[in-house]
C-alpha cells in the first residue's frame, strides 16, 4: 500500500465516486446520507478538484493505493484567514470496506500530518460522530478529545447524532 498527494483527480474520479458511495452505504458519517447517487458524488468530487488547484491552496487530497487501485483518501482543508494560517482541518477520512483493518487510515493520517507540517500547519482539528470507531483511531494517533456537541448531524436513520471534536498539535 502506498499513499500520495493527488492534484489532478480526473483519472481517479470513478474510484473516488465508488469510495464515497461505499463508505456512506456502510454507515460512515462524512456529510452524505445513503444512498449517494453517482451524479451527487461526481459533483462533490468535481468541487474538490476545483479546490485542489485554487490559489491560494485551500485543500490537499491524500489517497491510498493498493497496487494501482485507489482504496482510501483523506483531505486537509487549509485555513487561509490571516490569523489562522497555522491550522487545518482533517476531513473525510475514508477507506473502502474491502480494505479496512489493514492500517490504511493510520497511513493516510500520518501522510496528512507530514503534508500539514510542510504547509506550515501545526494545529489540526477534526470531528467525528460520537461513538464511531474512528474516535479510537484518532486517540491512538495522539489526537486530543476537546468535547462534543449533541444533535450535530442527521443520521441515515433520521435521528440526530452528536459529534466529538479532536485536535492535535504537530511538532
Amino acid at each position: 500500500m502506498k499513499t500520495k498527494v493527488l492534484i489532478d483527480i480526473t483519472s481517479h474520479l470513478p474510484a473516488l465516486i465508488t469510495l464515497l458511495q461505499d463508505c456512506v452505504a456502510s454507515g460512515a458519517s462524512v456529510g452524505f446520507l445513503p444512498p449517494v447517487e453517482s451524479q451527487t458524488a461526481q459533483k462533490y468530487w468535481q468541487d474538490v478538484a476545483t479546490s485542489l488547484t485554487a490559489k491560494p491552496t485551500t485543500r490537499l487530497l491524500i489517497a491510498a493505493f493498493e497496487d494501482e487501485q485507489l482504496v482510501g483518501c483523506v483531505q486537509l482543508s487549509l485555513a487561509n484567514k490571516s490569523n489562522a494560517k497555522h491550522r487545518a482541518e482533517v476531513e473525510k477520512l475514508m477507506v473502502h470496506t474491502n480494505y479496512r483493518g489493514n492500517g490504511i487510515s493510520k497511513a493516510l493520517l500520518s501522510h496528512l500530518e507530514e503534508e500539514a507540517l510542510v504547509a506550515g500547519r501545526r494545529l489540526l482539528i477534526l470531528d467525528t460522530r460520537v461513538g464511531d470507531i474512528a474516535s479510537e483511531l484518532y486517540k491512538r494517533m495522539n489526537y486530543t478529545e476537546a468535547g462534543y456537541i449533541p444533535d450535530f448531524a442527521l443520521s441515515a436513520t433520521g435521528e440526530l447524532d452528536g459529534t466529538t471534536f479532536f485536535y492535535k498539535m504537530l511538532s
